[in-house]
């Protein structure tokens, strides 16, 4: 027996490094089958391990973190579909939310179950591919692609139409644009009072202005309905919802909503799910009514902007007949607030992640990250566009599967039998979809263009489903991870 206690302590030991945080930043350990997680916080550091958020504040972080996920794709895509679907407005609607809403929603849950990071999420597959994985997906909605595209969107719609499209307006624009970002995002414990409390407001405020003028005076009455959503409105919506990629942006905010609770006092992990679900749902809500009243503004526009290529397009057509030139100052305001803020999260969790990576404390990455995506956004959009999408695309089937592994993470009882084949499956259909989206169609074997639902960009669906069961009965023959007790 004294040779067996040893023996099972080292057993044990080698087990739990596995699903060990790559950063190391935070006493963790990890339990099977349900993943929960036990953080060893210092207790000089906790004033009142009870402490709670007012109702003031909670209200407060649901606006911040609605605010970070409304971006201008948010506003954009909803015209669209809602002009396409005509008469099946509702059921069109109703599939969009279904993924634009309710897929970021499940996301803020899994990552609030576990904590708010990322890594903590993709501990299952091991150390150095969960920690790439991470690296991969802050780059890509971070300095790389997304928080530049959201200061040359904001230029492009919102002040191009007053300043002229010019590479010096876009240097002069970019400039204050990112000294506001860096200005919001230096101090993230100060998040839900600049943005949750002011900013937030006053956004959701001109957002009701035009959502509310959509309903009570439309441009005209509901539309004809585009061949594709006369036989499947559902679906379409679903697809267009999908194609927001909100759920890469989410795995992203988890930590910033975590660390803006911590940051108002809250040290108990239970009080800090349960409030990161609150604001998830709060943000739902109001994305949720965004988005059906600027369906509605769709539908109801085919009158004035039947030839309209984009929302951006219809979008302008209908506060220039409602509003005039007002219309454009309040659809500049309203396009340049949400990209502000969404800039402002991505920023921050960036700088969050980085700086528990690298040896550089938080303000040093965050100036660095923004000095470089001021530089990325001054190579204009169309350059951006052509490299962003298909990284995005390839990524976002990652997303979402990892999300759904881990939201069932009590049926697992080993979690890695089931996490890398499944992950491993999709990445191989998520490259795929990847080469496509950037053009290189010959790269790509027919095999996987004959998928069910591949011109969707949904051909990973069955061979990841069927994946995922051969992986989970596997993983029920085998039975779960016994350590030797002492």
């Amino acid at each position: 027996m004294s040779q067996a206690k040893p023996a099972g302590q080292a057993v044990c030991k080698l087990l739990r490094s596995v699903m060990q945080r790559f950063t190391q930043s935070e006493a963790s350990v990890w339990r099977f089958p349900s993943m929960r997680r036990e953080t060893a916080v210092d207790p000089s550091a906790v004033v009142n391990p009870m402490q709670r958020l007012t109702r003031r504040d909670l209200l407060a972080l649901g606006f911040m973190t609605f605010a970070l996920f409304l971006g201008a794709g948010n506003i954009i895509f909803p015209p669209s579909v809602g002009m396409a679907a005509g008469a099946q407005l509702w059921l069109a609607a109703l599939g969009f939310l279904l993924t634009g809403v309710g897929l970021p929603l499940l996301t803020v849950v899994a990552l609030a179950r576990v904590g708010g990071g990322l890594q903590r999420l993709t501990a299952p597959l091991g150390r150095h591919a969960g920690g790439l994985f991470a690296v991969v997906v802050y780059l890509a909605i971070g300095p790389l692609f997304a928080t530049p595209r959201t200061a040359v969107v904001s230029f492009e719609m919102g002040v191009a139409p007053f300043s002229g499209n010019s590479e010096t307006a876009l240097r002069l624009y970019t400039l204050g644009y990112f000294a506001c970002v860096l200005f919001l995002s230096l101090n993230p414990g100060q998040l839900v009072d600049r943005i949750g409390k002011w900013i937030a407001p006053l956004l959701l405020s001109a957002l009701l202005v035009l959502g509310g003028a959509a309903v009570l005076a439309p441009a005209g009455v509901i539309g004809s309905t585009a061949p594709a959503y006369q036989t499947a409105p559902l679906l379409q919506g679903f697809l267009q919802g999908y194609l927001t990629m909100d759920t890469l942006g989410a795995l992203v905010f988890g930590i910033v909503i975590a660390t803006a609770i911590r940051d108002r006092g809250v040290r108990n992990e239970a009080l800090i799910t349960r409030y990161a679900i609150s604001a998830g749902l709060i943000a739902a809500c109001g994305l949720s009514l965004v988005y059906l009243s600027l369906f509605y503004l769709g539908a109801t526009s085919q009158s004035i902007a039947g030839g309209a290529q984009n929302g951006v397009q219809i979008l302008s057509s209908y506060v220039q007949h409602t509003f005039g030139v007002a219309g454009s100052l309040l659809l500049a305001l309203v396009i340049t607030l949400a990209c502000l803020t969404t800039a402002v999260g991505l920023l921050t969790a960036c700088g969050e992640f980085f700086s528990k990576l690298l040896p550089l404390s938080y303000r040093t990455v965050v100036l660095l990250l923004g000095a470089f995506s001021l530089l990325v956004a001054n190579q204009g959009l169309t350059q951006l566009i052509s490299v962003s999408v298909p990284v995005l695309v390839a990524l976002y089937p990652l997303a979402i599967v990892l999300v759904a592994l881990s939201l069932a993470d009590r049926l697992w009882c080993e979690p890695k039998r089931v996490f890398v084949p499944v992950m491993a499956v999709t990445l191989v259909f998520g490259l795929m979809d990847g080469l496509l989206a950037a053009g290189l169609k010959t790269w790509v074997p027919s095999v996987f263009n004959q998928m069910p639902l591949a011109a969707q960009s949904l051909g990973w669906l069955l061979p990841v489903g069927l994946t995922l069961l051969l992986a989970a009965g596997i993983d029920r023959l085998r039975g779960p991870v016994v350590c030797l007790a002492d």
